[in-house]
């Protein structure tokens, strides 16, 4: 595997990972402003940014379907695994960040 992909590789994972963690800790406090629980807005929140921490980790849906149409268009197998591998590792950092705070809040998310 290339160098720079495994850079990718794992820069998306925790892109992700931080999209879940701080979206949703810095998003409930509002919740703590208003006086609502803040615990049950991390889990909101968290819940509510998980397909975007994965948009975000992959630098947006246009660019990974424009990897993927150029690996069918010009046969091109290996763009569309690296794709794919990129998806699969931002989707891992978005689990391991739900997993985290439902470990946090001690509560199901």
């Amino acid at each position: 595997m290339e160098e720079r992909f495994i850079a990718s590789f794992i820069h998306c994972f925790f892109i992700a990972f931080g999209v879940i963690i701080g979206g949703s800790i810095i998003g409930s406090v509002g919740s703590f402003i208003t006086a609502d629980a803040p615990l049950t807005s991390i889990n909101r929140i968290a819940k509510g940014l998980r397909i975007w921490a994965i948009v975000a980790a992959i630098g947006g849906t246009f660019d990974a379907i424009a990897n993927i149409e150029k690996g069918v268009i010009d046969g091109s197998t290996i763009d569309i695994v690296k794709q794919a591998l990129l998806i699969i590792s931002a989707m891992g950092g978005v689990k391991t960040g739900i997993v985290l705070i439902q470990w946090l809040i001690q509560e199901d998310v």
